[in-house]
């Protein structure tokens, strides 16, 4: 960490998906600014204007002001520092933990389980949403479910079970959400930010249509390319303001102030250094 304080501290972000994304803001607007995301090669984003991953795409994207970089190796991560940038590589065997050998590494792949992160990456580990367990997997969990206990920091135990359910917004849940109905290669229709109506094609899966049940602003929609039957493709906004399009959620915010809470309270528990 050295002599700066908690400003100094590496981390790696496993995901770089939109509550990925938000715990980077969450840190990086906290004076933590050395941040390495890291992805697969095709990742199965949706709210992608809030999203560091797109920097897989593009030569650099930018989420409420914070720039993100695509970085191959740990002299362009160390470029993208220097730049005050975030890094974002991909990195689907994690190979930059050994490389780096971060003080604090987030599991915040959303898989709904434990891929492999273990307590031993890092002085600090924190896994995000069910599938971790503190102080036996990760060091700390932090809730990922929307109601009173979201963004809480947990150091015994887990989370709440994945209930499946998409968060309530003006009444609709599940209504809100896109899903692949069967296997196949996304095309698109309508572009994020978008207004649709009730029975609007929003995009096909091969040659099948995919509707929107509900009006709003499409918020979020999948890049064009292979999924999965019920594979996540799409996000409506039942308002009629296109800015939701590029606001990172309440809950990202929240899941990144409890990853910061975790991170300034394991520092000093697990290293004996007091974060300044």
């Amino acid at each position: 960490m050295g002599n700066g304080g908690i400003k100094n501290i590496s981390i790696v972000i496993k995901g770089a998906g939109e509550v990925a994304s938000g715990i980077a803001l969450s840190l990086y607007r906290a004076g933590i600014t050395r941040i390495c995301m890291i992805e697969i090669d095709r990742p199965l984003c949706v709210r992608r204007k809030v999203s560091f991953c797109e920097a897989l795409f593009e030569p650099k994207v930018e989420v409420e002001g914070v720039v993100g970089t695509l970085v191959c190796d740990r002299r362009g991560l160390a470029d993208a520092w220097e730049r005050r940038r975030i890094g974002v590589m991909i990195d689907p065997g994690w190979k930059i933990i050994t490389e780096l050998k971060p003080d604090v590494v987030v599991d915040a792949i959303l898989a709904k389980k434990n891929l492999g992160t273990r307590i031993d990456e890092a002085p600090v580990v924190i896994g995000v949403g069910p599938g971790f367990s503190a102080s036996d997997t990760v060091h700390a969990v932090i809730e990922s479910n929307r109601g009173p206990d979201l963004g809480r920091a947990i150091y015994k135990g887990g989370t709440e079970p994945h209930t499946g359910m998409p968060g309530e917004k003006a009444g609709y849940r599940w209504q809100r959400v896109l899903r692949a109905p069967h296997a196949g290669t996304v095309r698109h229709v309508k572009s994020i930010g978008a207004t649709v109506k009730a029975g609007d094609t929003v995009l096909y899966v091969d040659d099948t249509p995919v509707k929107a049940v509900i009006d709003g602003i499409l918020r979020g929609c999948i890049r064009e390319m292979e999924v999965r039957e019920n594979e996540k493709l799409g996000d409506i906004d039942p308002g009629n303001d296109p800015s939701c399009c590029r606001a990172v959620s309440d809950k990202a915010r929240a899941v990144g102030n409890g990853v910061l809470e975790a991170i300034t309270k394991l520092l000093t528990v697990n290293t004996g250094r007091i974060p300044g």
